[in-house]
């Protein structure tokens, strides 16, 4: 064979590997309307830096093996920074993991590791590849296990773009961040007909594991209505993250300090203690921009965890939604707090609490669902995590939420307050039945008991709820006016720049799980 000819059937195998799924396969796809797994790597990169690695790699020892082996591996850019990428192929072997295809990604991740770069899997898989048997699950187990010496050294996420089964939704769950399209995306362990064949339940795919549910399950970080979407999702998310555990986050342009002009911020807060309020739009004033990207948007509504910006560097806003459950801290909003709060840590992010919560959420239901250690959780992540923290109190603190919030006394580094701020055990209408609640009792005239009712509310609230209290103590570095509020916590930011901490020697602590 000339060398022309080996250049020419070079090419021919080339190109039968750019889309080698089965004719019948390729039309199912084409016909609803998906993408092909290198046209979702090209919405996701910058243009012309896909670099691809092993497009011609196949199972070994088959005569009828298909190119890929189901899975496409690489090398991009995303806004100039590297990131190793790959997207699974539903048109060859279903998407299903084999020898050769998890040897492609673990190749790939093992080089991430040294590199020490973010990972972005593009998931669209129906799980093991039953013929290959322990090969398939052993695969399975190589992906997993280079998934722990990435964690926390460079970002790990998952695109969801279709049904993923069994062994292809452990990995998605054990990275950073899992994306999902609506309508489109689909995750369980066991998959709808395997159920009813073992348990009898007759369920849907999609009501057993659609994006909007396993959102609700707290498995996804962000659900999204398109592909374009998700892709657009995950480019903002990775320019508000560091390549690496050891490099900066990207700087992005922020107005000066004497450009800020926040007037409006000190007629935002309602006068009525009780009434709510959209924290979001509070977050927007307090960044550079209104830009945030929010994580678990939708499950435990209470709490609000989202980058943004302050003073062009990267922030995490943990934040109190008086919208939902007063701002209660339940078990669902520790846990989504805790996670998020050492997502930061590990990324070197500082974190901004924005505190306006009543307290832990009460009820038979929330002892039940573990209230006690997954609260518990949320202040041990708080406390273990060394970043930059600053807390902003701009209404309610309340008993151990205060504490969990971002207080001095949880290792928060700086406390600022409105005076709008409320610091106490518990609020005045709790307290007045805890301390008074006999005394009143015993006052037949209604009228009467209402009046010393709101007398000792309004005490309490002067005497005990004042922020000016723990100011007077330390617990509060500064009592700032709302249009003051973005200035000081760029000096807060600014002072924690350097900030350094170490641990005692130990192997690892012991979580609240």
């Amino acid at each position: 064979m000339s060398t022309a000819d080996k250049l020419a059937d070079l090419r021919a195998r080339l190109e039968k590997a750019q889309d080698p799924g089965s004719e019948r396969a390729r039309k199912r796809r084409d016909d609803a309307g998906q993408t092909t797994p290198r046209e979702r790597i090209h919405a996701l990169l910058d243009e012309d830096t896909f670099v691809e690695i092993g497009a011609l790699a196949r199972t070994p020892g088959d005569p009828d093996a298909v190119y890929s082996d189901g899975v496409v591996t690489g090398w991009g850019r995303v806004d100039g920074r590297p990131v190793a990428v790959y997207a699974h192929d539903k048109t060859v072997y279903g998407g299903s993991v084999g020898v050769t295809f998890g040897r492609k990604v673990t190749e790939l991740m093992e080089m991430a590791i040294k590199v020490g770069c973010p990972v972005v899997g593009i998931q669209d898989s129906g799980g093991a590849r039953i013929q290959d048997a322990v090969t398939s699950l052993a695969m399975y187990s190589e992906i997993a296990r280079r998934q722990l010496p990435i964690s926390g050294r460079s970002p790990q996420i998952s695109i969801m773009l279709g049904k993923s089964a069994g062994g292809a939704v452990y990995a998605p769950v054990t990275t950073d961040f899992v994306v999902a399209v609506d309508g489109q995306s689909e995750m369980y362990v066991t998959g709808p007909n395997v159920i009813r064949e073992v348990t009898g339940e007759d369920i849907s795919s999609a009501e057993l594991g659609g994006a909007r549910i396993q959102e609700q399950s707290g498995n996804i970080q962000a659900v999204v209505g398109s592909e374009e979407e998700a892709f657009e999702y995950v480019r903002d998310l990775l320019a508000h993250l560091p390549t690496s555990t050891f490099d900066e986050s990207p700087v992005a342009w922020a107005p000066a300090d004497e450009e800020l002009d926040d007037s409006a911020l000190d007629t935002f807060m309602p006068d009525d203690t009780n009434a709510g309020y959209d924290m979001r739009e509070l977050l927007a004033q307090l960044g550079d921009d209104e830009e945030l990207i929010e994580i678990q948007a939708n499950y435990a509504e209470n709490i609000i965890c989202a980058f943004g910006r302050i003073d062009g560097r990267t922030v995490g806003f943990v934040a109190n939604n008086p919208m939902h459950y007063a701002g209660c801290i339940d078990a669902d909003a520790a846990d989504k707090g805790a996670r998020f709060v050492r997502t930061c840590d590990v990324y070197n992010i500082p974190v901004v609490y924005v505190v306006d919560t009543p307290g832990y959420l009460p009820g038979v239901d929330q002892e039940r669902q573990g209230l006690i250690h997954r609260g518990a959780k949320f202040a041990f992540a708080g406390v273990e995590a060394t970043v930059p923290k600053v807390a902003l109190i701009v209404r309610k603190a309340y008993g151990g939420a205060y504490a969990v919030m971002g207080s001095k006394n949880l290792s928060g580094d700086i406390n600022l307050a409105w005076p709008t701020a409320q610091i106490a055990v518990m609020g005045s209408a709790a307290a007045v039945v805890m301390i008074q609640g006999k005394q009143l009792d015993a006052i037949e005239d209604p009228a009467q008991r209402e009046t010393m009712k709101k007398m000792f509310m309004d005490f309490y609230d002067e005497t005990m709820t004042s922020p000016y209290v723990a100011a007077e103590r330390g617990y509060i570095d500064a009592m700032i006016q709302p249009s003051e509020t973005r200035l000081a916590l760029r000096r807060a930011l600014r002072q924690l720049a350097t900030k350094h901490e170490t641990d005692l020697p130990k192997k690892h602590t012991i979580a609240p799980l």
